[in-house]
């Protein structure tokens, strides 16, 4: 025998060439002796030769021989592992076996071989031995020859079907298992054959004849069988049922998805639709998600079931199937699902527990939802046959159903897939309502500001506008800044843009409450400088009034006011702590028009000062909020460089646009970032020049002789414009307003009619005297000249100059079809 064949221990014990011989007579006593014995344990054949064979052994095993010697006789031999000791005293353990020598009438001879067992592993057993332990292993345990075809298995195979073992022999896999991927485990062996590395551990899952209507997992392990030579024999294989294991873990993989993928939005239907794809194809087949509308709209859902006594409506918010389409559902998602009453999925919703069908039955009565028109198939029709439906439940409030239905795997519903349903629904359903709370906070936000920012511009002629407004607050869509186009007398307008420190509600409401302040401000047709120091004191007097604290928020807040006159066409502009307007010219050019800054409102530590400058028809005024220029690359801890941005500012209006609003969008666009530091407003106005034949003015004299002449050059300038059939109230409101110039007023006095989207006539004079509207008695001879001018006016007013005041009324020309319309204003939606 060879050196490598020497080595493998496990022949050890049973190659007379590795091994010591003895001889033996009945009675135990040694009468031969081997050389190899001598080198085991160190006697020589003089020593041993006459002597008991237990005196060669240590006592605990000596006290054995009979035990042991009977079991020989009985059995015709033994092998086992015994303490032998060394003629120098130290113990030496041995592997024995005992076989019988002679078959004769005369007296029984044993020969005993000895192997020493330094370098062994264990005990070298015995075939039955080993046939006993893998017969019997609860493992599944098979052989398979080179060509794959079965020539042993054990009987814990039998277990996973296919029959007894000598119905495998000569089979090849797929033949006794036609549920299982046998290519793919076919494969697996051909490579331990090939490379003859073993595979250990390797899962599998399919469906086993012994329960074909379910998947089954299995762990295999694959080994080669080689022979002395190292030539492949075959393979042997381990079965392990890991079902179970699986299953579990396939649970908390589904759970752990489900807390991946399931609310990574504030939207209700994106959540719903998130429910449902993750429960396909992982446990369920088709799933559908149905919500009472209450909860799509963000409010608390009403006591009972929506709908009539016949049927109950939800809303289709989400599904999913494995088949393309969902052929399953003739309901879209946002349409709604009509259940007959009593069905399982009311029944649930009024119950909030959950309903499992677990085998349906086909005669039962069908309750499928229904659209609008539209009959759904029927579960026979569909192939359904395992159901659950679990409800979506938060806060002890249900919102909805979710049903899960199984069509193309075989195995229905147990109840742990109704446990983890009902696991990661609830996990959804603190999501669908954390989604719906926050519709209704968003809802009530956006109201909140629509009612602050202005949705639709007020008809004027002297601007072009458009705006772009993006909060810092993408949650609710509220800030701090906030613009305004507020048309004034005399054809003129103003544009205002504000920034109140903070973001979200808190700076919403004292940002409307300082636009609402302005609004009135200009309604007096004050100066611009006047109408940021009437600012500065309400919110320095706010501050003071003990827990007003949207007047606190509001402190530190800029405004930019700015009145715009497209008769004269000049600009007057007032600042309190806000930066210039941009000027783009008509050749495009831009420029920032140095202006006096005042203090932020409310600390009131100096005065505010306008500048006035003139501007060319078709120059565009950029008015903004300093988040504007602070976005881009702002730095942690850094204040942003103004200067820098005002220049970003300047290359972004100088990419010309001839849509004002194309052009507004592309600045904030470049400037901005997805999610900006700071709200950020931005109004453009495109300035108009009223034409020559639209205003029309006179001098008066100081003389009640004039007011008739007054009157018919104003009839005479209405039939040059058309307006004939204003020529009656326009005659009354002029003859008034000049007597009670020429009547109160001293110095020159000037009468002006405007033409535009109203008819405005203007007397100015020296004085300096407030008029007042009063409601003259039957008896009274006078003071019944501004009463009459407010009944045939739209709107009048009066608004001082250096030189005096100026009373006006206006006469509306929405009527008329060349002077009707007004412009929506597109401002960009706030939020994600």
């Amino acid at each position: 025998m060879g050196t490598s064949e020497q080595s493998d221990t496990g022949r050890q014990g049973f190659d007379v060439a590795d091994a010591a011989p003895m001889l033996l007579d009945a009675h135990g006593v040694v009468t031969g002796w081997s050389d190899e014995g001598g080198r085991l344990l160190g006697y020589e054949a003089a020593d041993v030769v006459g002597r008991e064979a237990a005196t060669l052994l240590l006592p605990a095993d000596a006290a054995r021989v009979p035990e042991l010697a009977e079991r020989c006789r009985t059995s015709g031999g033994w092998s086992g592992i015994l303490g032998a000791r060394h003629r120098d005293g130290h113990p030496v353990p041995v592997m024995v076996r005992v076989v019988e020598a002679q078959r004769s009438p005369g007296p029984t001879r044993w020969i005993v071989l000895v192997s020493g067992m330094d370098g062994a592993p264990g005990w070298d057993m015995s075939r039955s031995v080993l046939e006993q332990m893998a017969s019997r292993s609860p493992l599944g345990i098979a052989i398979v020859d080179t060509g794959l075809r079965y020539v042993w298995s054990n009987a814990a195979l039998e277990q996973f079907g296919g029959g007894p073992a000598r119905e495998r022999l000569g089979r090849r896999l797929a033949d006794i298992q036609p549920g299982l991927d046998a290519e793919r485990l076919e494969a697996k062996m051909r490579q331990v054959l090939e490379t003859g590395e073993s595979i250990v551990g390797y899962e599998h899952v399919g469906r086993v004849r012994s329960a074909p209507h379910r998947e089954c997992a299995h762990a295999m392990s694959f080994m080669r069988l080689s022979d002395a030579n190292g030539h492949p024999l075959g393979v042997y294989y381990t079965a392990m049922d890991i079902t179970e294991r699986y299953l579990v873990r396939r649970r908390l993989a589904l759970l752990d998805r489900a807390g991946e993928h399931i609310g990574r939005s504030l939207d209700v239907v994106q959540t719903a639709q998130e429910l449902a794809d993750v429960a396909v194809p992982g446990l369920a087949d088709f799933v559908v998600v149905d919500l009472l509308e209450s909860v799509l709209e963000g409010t608390e859902p009403a006591a009972g079931a929506p709908g009539g006594p016949d049927a109950v409506l939800l809303r289709r918010a989400g599904h999913r199937s494995v088949r393309d389409g969902v052929p399953e559902t003739v309901i879209g998602i946002g349409d709604t699902a009509r259940y007959p009453a009593g069905s399982p999925p009311v029944r649930v919703l009024c119950s909030g527990e959950s309903w499992h069908e677990e085998r349906m039955d086909p005669r039962a009565k069908d309750w499928a939802a229904a659209g609008q028109g539209r009959v759904a198939p029927s579960f026979v029709e569909l192939g359904v046959h395992s159901m659950m439906i679990v409800p979506i439940r938060s806060r002890g409030i249900t919102m909805g159903v979710t049903s899960f239905f199984r069509r193309d795997r075989p195995d229905p519903f147990d109840t742990d897939d109704l446990t983890l349903a009902e696991e990661f629904v609830s996990r959804a359903a603190i999501c669908v309502d954390n989604a719906r709370r926050y519709t209704r906070e968003r809802d009530a936000a956006l109201v909140l500001q629509r009612s602050l920012l202005p949705s639709h511009l007020p008809e004027q002629d002297a601007v072009d506008v458009t705006a772009c407004y993006r909060p810092a607050d993408a949650l609710t869509g509220l800030g701090g800044d906030w613009f305004d186009v507020i048309p004034l007398s005399g054809a003129r307008v103003a544009l205002v843009v504000g920034d109140v420190p903070g973001h979200g509600i808190d700076g919403a409401a004292a940002m409307g409450r300082l636009r609402t302040a302005v609004q009135t401000l200009a309604d007096l047709d004050l100066p611009p400088q006047e109408v940021l120091a009437h600012l500065d004191d309400l919110v320095g007097r706010g501050a003071r009034e003990e827990g007003a604290r949207s007047a606190v928020q509001a402190v530190g807040a800029s405004c930019l006011y700015v009145v715009y006159d497209p008769v004269s066409g000049r600009c007057a502009v007032a600042s309190a702590a806000h930066p210039a307007p941009a000027l783009v010219a008509p050749d495009g050019a831009v420029s920032f028009p140095e202006i006096p800054v005042g203090p932020a409102l409310g600390t009131g530590r100096l005065p505010f000062e306008a500048a006035e400058f003139p501007l060319a028809e078709g120059s565009v005024l950029a008015l903004y909020t300093d988040g504007l220029l602070a976005v881009g690359r702002r730095e942690p801890g850094r204040e942003p460089d103004l200067e820098e941005g005002r220049e970003r500012l300047r290359e972004a209006l100088e990419r010309a646009d001839p849509s004002l609003e194309n052009r507004c969008v592309a600045v904030v666009d470049a400037l901005v970032p997805a999610r900006p530091y700071d709200d950020v407003a931005l109004l453009m106005a495109r300035t108009r020049r009223l034409g020559a034949g639209q205003v029309a003015s006179w001098d008066v004299e100081s003389d009640p002789a004039v007011v008739a002449d007054a009157r018919r050059m104003v009839t005479r300038q209405l039939a040059e414009w058309g307006l004939d059939e204003l020529a009656f109230t326009t005659e009354l409101v002029v003859s008034e307003l000049v007597t009670n110039a020429i009547r109160y007023a001293s110095g020159p006095i000037r009468l002006r009619l405007i033409v535009e989207r109203a008819l405005i006539c203007e007397v100015s004079d020296a004085g300096a005297s407030a008029p007042h509207l009063r409601h003259p008695r039957t008896t009274d001879e006078g003071g019944r000249g501004l009463f009459l001018v407010s009944q045939f006016s739209e709107r009048w007013g009066a608004r001082y100059t250096l030189e005096g005041k100026i009373i006006w009324a206006e006469q509306s020309l929405a009527e008329r079809p060349d002077h009707a319309g007004g412009t929506d204003l597109p401002v960009e939606p706030a939020g994600p």
